[in-house]
């Protein structure tokens, strides 16, 4: 089992945010309302670097939350818990607070 997973190049570890179901007042949300896709940015690697190699960075840090494109990303299991891995491109924007 891996202590720790660092993605190399421009890839991003992802853990998928999962929306409520219901409220806190315990009204139950149709599937429709609730399908966003976000997930917080668990791992980062170092980047790209161009012909001359200049590092291009990624473009989120660790603990951003982000919104990722419907399909994409590979699915990693590390320990019990699911992730996933996209290429720095693949996501779309990040998510203020």
């Amino acid at each position: 089992m891996a202590k720790r997973f660092i993605p190399l190049l421009n890839r991003v570890l992802i853990e998928k945010v999962v929306p409520p179901a219901k409220t806190n007042a315990g009204i139950l949300l149709p599937e429709k309302a609730t399908k966003m896709n976000s997930g917080k940015v668990v791992a980062v690697g170092s980047g790209l670097r161009d012909r001359e190699g200049n590092l291009i960075p990624i473009s989120v840090k660790e603990g951003d939350t982000v919104l990722l494109p419907e399909f994409g990303g590979t699915q990693v299991k590390l320990g019990d818990k699911d992730y996933h891995l996209y290429r720095d491109e693949d996501i779309l924007g990040t998510l203020l607070e």
